[in-house]
């Protein structure tokens, strides 16, 4: 039951892009996705399981994690106006991809 209303949500959320991006406000819809779904799933598991120190361990590397998906804004946004739209997305991807590592890799050497 929990993987149906778990679908049911995730296919809400495309529908509600879909309808923002045909829309007046289209710029909305990128704000969908950002909604903490995961987010919230992952620090009730985390902050129940492991308790507040970790959570705020969790907490702290969920905004470093902005910085890949910062970086993979920009790299579409420069890509964009040079390539087509699935290579723009997957080398925004690619960039997304190395950020992510190099975030990872720096914060395990500390």
């Amino acid at each position: 039951m929990a993987l149906l209303l778990k679908s049911a949500l995730g296919a809400l959320a495309v529908l509600l892009i879909s309808v923002l991006a045909r829309s007046r406000s289209y710029y909305i819809a990128g704000l969908v996705p950002l909604f903490p779904t995961f987010a919230l799933i992952a620090h009730y598991i985390v902050g129940g399981e492991r308790g507040a120190a970790e959570l705020k361990t969790t907490l702290l590397f969920g905004m470093a994690s902005l910085l890949p998906y910062f970086i993979y804004l920009l790299a579409l946004y420069w890509l964009i106006d040079r390539w087509r739209l699935g290579a723009a997305l997957l080398g925004a991807a690619a960039c997304w991809a190395v950020a992510a590592g190099a975030l990872v890799w720096l914060w395990t050497r500390q």
